[in-house]
């Protein structure tokens, strides 16, 4: 149910991403400060969403099916709007938006064939990066002098990048695993697939 708090805090996630964008087109110091302050407060419920739902056995399809929407819109749109105003690396950016794309498509069809697709530790540590990153990029010069913000959001942004491209290669061969597999056999009496 969307009324679980694992469930509402996703849905706030989601709410904060408007939030966001409006705060980075303020102008100024407190424009960037507003930005990462949403963005990190968000970031954090994707933490404690998981961690409720797994402490408190509140977990269910519907946060399943929302809490990686959330984070890919959440990521997505920070990425796309410091790339935009050059305020963070290109390639890095890229790379990271079209592994997600990519765990997406293979997420879809796994659940399709009945097989999970579940977060690896590495992965994890992937996001952990990416979101401290971003953060990082979204203070920049408004962050004080000697947390080289600008810096540490710029070389972060590149260690995700490394990262994300070892955990979507190693989603991918989980894919390709199953879709290269054997089909197994028919059952007698039983209707014949639907080719999509």
């Amino acid at each position: 149910m969307l009324t679980t708090p694992p469930n509402l805090l996703t849905a706030a996630r989601i709410l904060a991403i408007p939030a966001m964008v409006a705060a980075f087109y303020v102008p100024g110091r407190f424009g960037q400060l507003a930005t990462c302050a949403i963005f990190t407060v968000a970031a954090i419920t994707d933490y404690l969403d998981g961690y409720l739902a797994r402490s408190w056995s509140m977990q269910s399809p519907l946060g399943r099916m929302m809490d990686p929407i959330a984070d890919k819109l959440l990521v997505g749109a920070a990425i796309l709007m410091l790339v935009h105003f050059d305020r963070a690396p290109i390639l890095p950016a890229l790379i990271i938006l079209c592994r997600e794309i990519l765990v997406s498509g293979l997420r879809e069809f796994l659940a399709e064939v009945r097989v999970g697709l579940p977060v690896s530790r590495l992965a994890k540590w992937k996001t952990a990066v990416q979101m401290t990153a971003i953060a990082f990029l979204l203070a920049g010069t408004a962050a004080p002098w000697w947390l080289f913000a600008d810096q540490i959001g710029w070389y972060g942004l590149w260690l995700a990048a490394g990262l994300t491209v070892i955990t979507g290669l190693d989603y991918l061969y989980v894919g390709l695993r199953h879709s290269t597999a054997p089909a197994p056999p028919k059952r007698p009496g039983a209707r014949a697939a639907t080719v999509r």
